[in-house]
């Protein structure tokens, strides 16, 4: 998605070129290989990432959606390998609905935070239905929390919990290597969606602001390249945010609106198939700025409301 925020010289452009063609095996550092599912679509760029870790004895994270072609180049990827882990960075439909089929055909085990859940209850009015809808099919055979650290043969990954995309979202840190498997919450493509009530804006910043604590330089994200220097990228994205919400305060600051007109102020230029997902994008923000007293509604934050300044 675009924004108007103003750059400053820290600012690191959104990288949208990725070349991988479906179904090719790619060595993108020793002892990760990746293959990218051919299901393209303003929400995942050229499609969903699923990565190899390992040799030998082999996990997989994100087997992606319900594909028999990329969970054909997935096994095929791995022939005369064992695969012993399946990971799972969240349940969006673009990420997880494959796994049975893995499971089935390798007899791996499922890890994640758990089955989807949202970040609070749904409004009525809430009907945002997207092809990375939840997967709410999905269950894990083992859950885990963040910190938990699963080790196999010749790597070992650090469950880091990262709501806020979604309200089960982890992230699997390599952390002899110095990489992080950062599934939705970084992309370099693109900014993420956040959308209530499956996402939470105060979740999301908290997470971003962890990731940058943190020590991996090199992001492999659920859709799009890879991300070097990555704890500037995600300060960036920290002052994106923050950006976007200047750019509300300034149009509230106009008077008293609703998302629609928002969103219009300030997507310029975005793809109109991703204008309903901007609202929610906004809504995630005023669910914030109401929950600190600085913006107002005359009811609940929701969708269809008016908000203006307090």
């Amino acid at each position: 998605m675009t924004d108007t925020a103003k750059p400053d010289s820290d600012d690191i452009p959104f990288n949208k070129h990725f070349p991988l063609k479906p179904g090719v095996v790619e060595e993108v550092v020793p002892g990760v290989r990746r293959i990218v599912c051919d299901n393209p679509s303003p929400f995942t760029l050229s499609g969903t990432v699923s990565y190899i870790v390992g040799r030998g004895n082999v996990a997989i994270i994100d087997p992606g959606p319900d594909s028999e072609a990329h969970a054909k180049a997935l096994l095929d990827a791995v022939r005369g390998e064992t695969v012993s882990h399946i990971f799972v960075t969240h349940t969006h439909r673009d990420h997880s609905p494959n796994t049975p089929r893995l499971k089935a055909a390798t007899g791996a085990t499922v890890y994640a935070e758990g089955p989807h859940r949202a970040a609070r209850p749904r409004h009525e009015s809430e009907k945002m239905t997207t092809e990375s809808g939840a997967d709410r099919d999905f269950a894990p055979d083992i859950r885990l929390t963040d910190g938990d650290v699963v080790e196999g043969d010749g790597w070992a990954l650090e469950a880091v919990a990262t709501p806020g995309h979604t309200a089960n979202h982890l992230a699997f840190a390599w952390r002899d290597r110095g990489v992080n498997f950062v599934g939705d919450h970084v992309m370099g493509w693109s900014t993420s969606i956040v959308a209530p009530p499956d996402g939470s804006m105060v979740d999301y910043m908290a997470s971003l602001e962890k990731l940058a604590a943190r020590n991996e330089a090199l992001y492999f994200s659920g859709h799009g390249p890879e991300i070097p220097d990555a704890q500037r990228f995600v300060r960036f994205l920290i002052r994106h945010r923050q950006g976007r919400e200047a750019s509300i305060l300034h149009r509230l600051s106009k008077g008293e609106t609703d998302i629609p007109t928002l969103v219009r102020a300030i997507y310029i230029g975005i793809d109109p198939r991703l204008m309903p997902a901007a609202g929610y994008s906004v809504l995630a923000h005023l669910e914030d700025l109401v929950a600190r007293g600085v913006v107002a509604t005359e009811a609940d934050a929701t969708i269809d409301a008016r908000y203006r300044l307090v």
